[in-house]
């Protein structure tokens, strides 16, 4: 399992959405940066952080052309309360096959009880990494402000 380095091509994703539908990834994000949030799990405190963190920058991101997709392993019902409760407006994903989405994206995985690490990924238009912060544990994952600050840096020196 690698890693993806920045420049790499975002592998191709299919996980089931709360709300029904598919996240399609990284096509559903094309055009437009990207942010990929792999979270540990409803019960995490600090994913819940994050995800209530990019819910409250939602309105910077989208003036920046940012979308947001966020997924676990969590099974529908425990995603669609996490999203109730949060209030997310962006698409989280659920029953994230948890060797599928390690092979492919390089995510640490947990072994008991066993879920991914967080893990996220900001992506650019065309669907290649810009950047990814890989957490082993609990802690260090990807802010909405490093995020803003980063599209802000290259839409500014493109």
């Amino acid at each position: 399992m690698a890693r993806l380095n920045n420049g790499q091509r975002f592998p191709n994703l299919q996980v089931p959405a709360v709300g029904g539908g598919t996240l399609n990834l990284p096509d559903d994000l094309a055009g437009q940066f990207g942010v990929v949030l792999i979270y540990r799990g409803s019960w995490c405190p600090y994913c819940n952080a994050q995800l209530a963190a990019f819910q409250r920058a939602s309105d910077t991101l989208a003036q920046l052309g940012v979308r947001v997709v966020a997924l676990s392993s969590d099974d529908e019902e425990t995603s669609r309360q996490l999203v109730a409760s949060r209030r997310l407006s962006f698409p989280v994903g659920h029953s994230a096959d948890i060797a599928t989405v390690a092979e492919a994206t390089g995510a640490y995985v947990n072994d008991e009880p066993h879920h991914l690490q967080s893990t996220g990924f900001v992506l650019a238009p065309d669907g290649t990494v810009v950047t990814a912060v890989y957490s082993s544990g609990a802690i260090g994952r990807l802010v909405p402000d490093d995020v803003v600050g980063l599209v802000r840096y290259i839409n500014e020196h493109s």
